[in-house]
């Protein structure tokens, strides 16, 4: 019989108050991130999550603007719709306190703007703010920024408890604010704050600038805080001097050409609804803003603040949402992924050879072992994922040398499905975790208690998700179209023919007649979970159920006790564990309801694959930025009321942020056929919100081709504007 799991796992995320403020503001480029209140300030306060942080640790723990002695008012913050730049208008509040420029005179409040602008660039965060007196009288003050470095790691800040820590120090050197601390590791981490012009008074925790401001008078003060690991040469700064302005301004240009550069080949997606092209904007920016550079390529982030690091699972589905928008995503996902493959067998880190990565972080725990994900194995659908996303970016691109250069990759994921994944020979992938310290549900829903029995009993391992078989046979299918491309006719026939067999397997095993769905796992014992879930959407993304259980599975999940009218709750309402504020037992997801969106788009149910699209829409009318988060809550929809948000989700997620663009694709039925030079559209439909959609510069093999559908009473109308090279259009209505 399972037992009852300790109720909170080790490195659980940990919620001991609400945040300071739910509209904190966001900025990541590379291995740097930075969570801001909306003052653009960093305050030790709520969950203590906002910080300056850099690979795995954070450098700025505090960074408080002041106005003599006290908070300066908020106007307005956002950040830009490119999310390269934080934009924050703050005034002075009212004071008893003399100014001694008019006489004794207090400064009458919003007399001061203070307009912060900061952007990160390569480890350093560049700020500048101006400052402008539109009073009658000169102004007399102190501007005042208080400062701190805890050098905390990510996890700490999450909640975990550390017996012991490295040694800070902390001096001021020619006005500069150098605090250093030398980790357990060994590693020397650096925070250098510079400012121009310099401060005329300053010690380790403070900078005081003086304040002389004429009416109408203007002034510009720029800071900047570089972070350093190990013994990194030192990028510059900014100096404190007649250079430092030119290095801002320099620095941003070289920020916002690299995100345009990133950009250039993406196909664009407008529509004749504003709100709904904020949102594809966003999300758009979003997933750039997520890449980091890594050797093999770009790879994107899971999420910000907890997750911004690469996790295999994560970036597969981000890159399949991204891949008709881009498939340079999905090569450098794969190519990571193929690096980082597992060698051998680590039980610490629950690796076995041929598996994929699930995680790895950098950061002092990590390179102790004080957490085991430094580099973590502990995911059993990565990997039939990564095979899964080969030979979709295959399909869309044609590009066979890439898949040469994967296949030997490819080969390895499906032994270790083969004599890994597999642990009792019955053809289904299995999961147990090996490292005692390492996750115990192992499929994308990795809470403790997400997978169950229909009276709520959890299930006892080795277990085997529903999806993870989907994805395995969608892998296996995959790997069938590589092999024959590869000129392995053979192999690609017995592949087909393996796939075919566990197909049959899990229409055998998992159907559940009296729940219209599939369980939601099988238990150590073989035992269905019968629980009414998401999971089993995934079946239809990877086209297992035959077309009548496809129907009655797609009524399942479009019903009210799984649709909260905002987004396919991850269990329904009435099961044992269901719980619309829990991480994984009834909230609801974005990247979930894509992929089940897109298994409604495959089976010709459009029409439910436009109800999901329209209510995620209508839910990001009522999120900050219109950036769709990790999850949110997934309570009923009420008449006047948005969506409820989960306290602990990351926003930006880079599956969150990349759904919308594969639930339009689902929606429009489209594929992209390289191999063939054809696009495809099977039963287009467009969601209420949006009367006319345009599709620009997509690319396909060497042509390109400009699409705008428009939608009447009755039909959706499909109309090629622009092509380049040799391209077919086929639509299927």
């Amino acid at each position: 019989m399972a037992q009852e799991h300790d109720p909170v796992d080790r490195f659980d995320i940990r919620a001991t108050s609400e945040r300071a403020d739910d509209r904190t503001l966001v900025l990541k480029q590379g291995e740097m991130f930075a969570v801001f209140d909306r003052h653009g300030d960093i305050r030790p306060l709520g969950l203590g999550e906002q910080g300056l942080y850099f690979e795995g640790t954070r450098f700025l723990s505090r960074f408080e603007l002041l106005w003599n002695d006290q908070d300066l008012l908020l106007l307005g913050s956002t950040v830009r719709d490119d999310n390269i730049l934080l934009a924050v208008d703050l005034t002075n509040p009212d004071s008893d306190k003399p100014n001694g420029a008019a006489g004794g005179v207090p400064v009458p409040r919003s007399t001061l703007h203070v307009a912060r602008g900061r952007f990160l660039w390569e480890g350093t965060c560049h700020e500048r703010l101006r400052l402008t007196n539109h009073g009658l009288a000169p102004i007399e003050a102190v501007l005042r920024v208080l400062v701190d470095a805890d050098f905390a790691d990510v996890f700490e800040v999450r909640g975990a408890h550390r017996a012991q820590r490295g040694e800070r120090r902390a001096e001021v050197r020619d006005g500069e604010v150098h605090i250093a601390y030398t980790g357990l590791d060994g590693v020397v981490r650096r925070m250098r704050l510079v400012a121009d012009p310099p401060p005329a008074q300053a010690t380790p925790t403070e900078l005081r600038f003086p304040l002389h401001l004429p009416p109408q008078g203007e002034t510009t003060l720029q800071l900047s805080v570089q972070c350093l690991v190990g013994e990194r040469a030192a990028r510059p700064a900014g100096r404190p001097g007649a250079t430092s302005a030119a290095s801002f301004d320099g620095a941003f240009r070289t920020a916002a050409d690299a995100m345009s550069h990133s950009r250039e080949s993406d196909c664009t997606v407008s529509t004749s609804n504003a709100q709904f092209n904020d949102w594809l904007a966003r999300s758009c920016a979003d997933v750039h803003m997520m890449l980091s550079d890594t050797r093999p390529g770009p790879y994107p982030h899971a999420g910000v603040p907890w997750f911004a690091t690469p996790f295999g699972r994560d970036g597969i589905i981000t890159a399949l949402e991204y891949l008709w928008i881009n498939p340079a995503l999905a090569r450098g996902v794969l190519r990571y992924l193929a690096s980082t493959q597992a060698d051998a067998t680590d039980a610490a880190h629950d690796a076995e050879p041929g598996k994929i990565l699930h995680e790895a972080r950098d950061g002092e725990m990590a390179a102790l072992g004080e957490v085991p994900f430094g580099r973590y194995y502990g995911s059993a659908d990565a990997t039939p994922l990564f095979v899964l996303l080969a030979g979709a970016a295959f399909a869309r691109t044609g590009d066979l040398e890439l898949a040469r250069e994967l296949w030997p990759h490819v080969e390895r994921a499906l032994e270790w499905m083969r004599d890994h994944g597999d642990r009792d020979g019955d053809g289904l992938i299995e999961y147990a975790k090996c490292s005692p310290t390492g996750l115990v549900n192992q499929g994308w829903k990795d809470s403790h208690d997400s997978i169950f029995h229909a009276g709520g009993e959890l299930a006892a391992p080795p277990i085997a998700p529903c999806e993870i078989q989907g994805y395995a046979f969608a892998a296996l299918r995959s790997a069938a179209l590589l092999a024959r491309a590869l000129g392995d006719e053979g192999r690609g026939r017995a592949l087909d023919e393996q796939a075919e067999g566990l197909r049959r397997t899990i229409e055998e095993l998992y159907w559940c007649e009296e729940l219209g769905s599939y369980a939601l796992a099988l238990d150590g014992r073989k035992r269905p979970c019968r629980v009414r879930a998401s999971n089993a959407g995934h079946l239809l993304f990877c086209g297992v159920p035959s077309p009548e259980r496809a129907a009655r599975l797609t009524e399942t999940l479009m019903d009210k006790s799984s649709h909260s009218g905002w987004g396919i709750r991850t269990v329904a309402t009435g099961e044992a564990r269901y719980n619309p504020m829990a991480y994984h037992n009834g909230s609801v997801w974005p990247h979930d309801n894509a992929l089940i969106a897109a298994g409604f788009g495959r089976y010709g149910f459009q029409d439910s694959a436009a109800k999901v699209l329209g209510g995620l829409f209508e839910a990001s009318l009522h999120m900050p930025l219109r950036r769709m988060p990790e999850l949110f809550c997934g309570f009923t929809r009420r008449q006047g009321e948005g969506p409820t948000s989960y306290p602990l989700a990351c926003s930006p997620q880079s599956w969150a942020a990349a759904s919308v663009f594969l639930l339009v694709q689902s929606c429009l039925g489209l594929s992209v056929d390289a191999l063939r030079r054809e696009v495809q559209f099977f039963h287009p439909v467009l969601p209420a919100a949006v009367r006319q959609l345009r599709i620009s510069r997509l690319a396909v093999a060497d042509a390109s081709l400009d699409v705008l559908l428009t939608r009447d009473d009755e039909d959706v109308g499909v109309t090629i504007t622009r092509r380049e090279g040799r391209v077919n259009v086929v639509v299927v209505k």
